[in-house]
């Protein structure tokens, strides 16, 4: 489990800088164009349905820190916007985490 506030400044790769926050703008409607469930989900449990994929960014660099989004941006993007907005959102959210 990561806690929600590792997920506040994790980066995505240089290709989609600027994704994450594009979907945290407006949280609600990202949850709301995937199949319904989606939706219910996130307002029932405050996290994403299915854990996205984070990789240790020392397999990139081996002077690297921290995690980095792989693939689930927009489900980063929607808990970011939902804790900004104080939405409801868990402490803590499952995820995949490729290490070295």
């Amino acid at each position: 489990m990561i806690p929600a506030a590792d997920f506040h400044t994790m980066p995505t790769g240089e290709s989609d800088a600027g994704l994450i926050e594009h979907f945290a703008e407006n949280p609600v409607y990202w949850a709301s164009v995937k199949i319904p469930e989606v939706g219910r989900h996130w307002e029932e449990y405050g996290t994403w349905r299915r854990p996205l994929l984070l990789i240790d960014r020392r397999l990139l660099d081996p002077a690297g820190s921290g995690l980095q989004v792989l693939e689930g941006r927009t489900r980063v993007g929607v808990l970011r916007g939902r804790l900004r907005e104080e939405l409801h959102a868990a402490p803590d959210h499952r995820a995949w985490v490729g290490c070295p």
